[in-house]
């Protein structure tokens, strides 16, 4: 069993080894809201930019669907006459010069997955650093006519100002045991979520969420060359390959759509050689978009990836235009 599926067995399942930790969960609270003080009070600065922040984040360790809310957040912003531009840690990446400007051809090893498919799906200027702030501060002088800005993954990052936050939250597996870290699967504790400007629920919402919901697009070749109706796949198996913080997500979602699949699942963010992709049967493999970001030079001639968009209610739309007009008058 990997480390990801202990952690996983550890916050979303019954247990016993979490009551033990239950007290670092305080001491982790401890830790939490002494920074929280220190920004609050001046000692730690927060940066205010020229520019309206928008932060999508999570609570919880582990995917929830951020990079497809970013990206229909964008698009979007695009449609109506906005520029954004998108900033994030670049998680996985392992480029030492930061920031780092991120193109749709960008090495995934160097700049991180995720930012490479943000470029890819957006078009929009992405810069990448493990500081938040100086990451922002870059695209603003590189990209003059940037009028706002996404910070993927930031909730946490409160050193740099933001004017709408958004908090994505997994509507299956909630919160686990609700524990903070390394007890449970919190970042921040639940009551976070009282002070967000908006609440995106993946799945499943609650009370005073917005459900997000995603839409499969055709499969594409690794090489993007050639698409396939994903009905195409119901009459044979598929390997079915994913490197996301919660690969079953994808899993549930090829079964749903009638194929049968042997499921491949991969610790988040993982860097994958061609060989762990030759499976030696002639059966297709399919993977998410995010993963195959890094593997379209390995010229596998029956890989494919899924694309998915996103989907949110016209509620959050008219949520989130009121929110952009707040600000705009001041």
């Amino acid at each position: 069993m990997s480390l990801q599926s202990r952690m996983e067995r550890l916050w979303y399942g019954r247990c016993p080894l979490a009551l033990l930790l239950a007290p670092l969960n305080w001491l982790y609270l401890l830790a939490l809201g002494c920074r929280r003080l220190m920004y609050l009070t001046g000692i730690l600065p927060v940066s205010r930019l020229a520019v309206p922040v928008i932060v999508v984040g999570n609570l919880t360790v582990g995917g929830t669907g951020k990079t497809p809310l970013v990206i229909w957040l964008a698009r979007y912003l695009q449609a109506r006459s906005y520029k954004p531009g998108i900033v994030s840690r670049g998680y996985g990446g392992i480029a030492q010069r930061q920031p780092r400007r991120v193109e749709p051809d960008s090495d995934p090893a160097l700049a991180g997955d995720e930012p490479v498919l943000l470029a890819q799906r957006t078009g929009c200027p992405v810069v990448v650093a493990p500081d938040r702030v100086k990451a922002a501060q870059t695209l603003l002088r590189q990209q003059t006519e940037c009028d706002v800005l996404l910070c993927d993954d930031g909730l946490q990052h409160t050193g740099l100002a933001r004017d709408v936050e958004i908090a994505v939250i997994d509507g299956e597996r909630r919160f686990g045991n609700g524990y903070c870290l390394p007890a449970g699967p919190l970042r921040e504790p639940r009551t976070r979520l009282n002070t967000v400007d908006l609440i995106v629920a993946n799945g499943r919402a609650g009370a005073g969420e917005y459900l997000m919901e995603y839409t499969s697009l055709p499969a594409t070749s690794l090489d993007g060359s050639r698409e396939m109706p994903l009905d195409c796949f119901r009459q044979q198996s598929v390997h079915a390959v994913a490197a996301i913080g919660n690969p079953a997500r994808f899993f549930s979602m090829l079964r749903r759509n009638g194929i049968s699949i042997e499921a491949h699942a991969f610790p988040d963010h993982h860097g994958f050689r061609r060989a762990e992709l030759e499976f030696g049967d002639g059966m297709p493999v399919l993977m998410t978009e995010k993963d195959a970001v890094k593997c379209r030079n390995f010229r596998l001639d029956n890989a494919w990836y899924v694309p998915i968009d996103a989907i949110l209610p016209e509620t959050f739309e008219e949520k989130l235009l009121q929110l952009l007009e707040d600000i705009s008058r001041g």
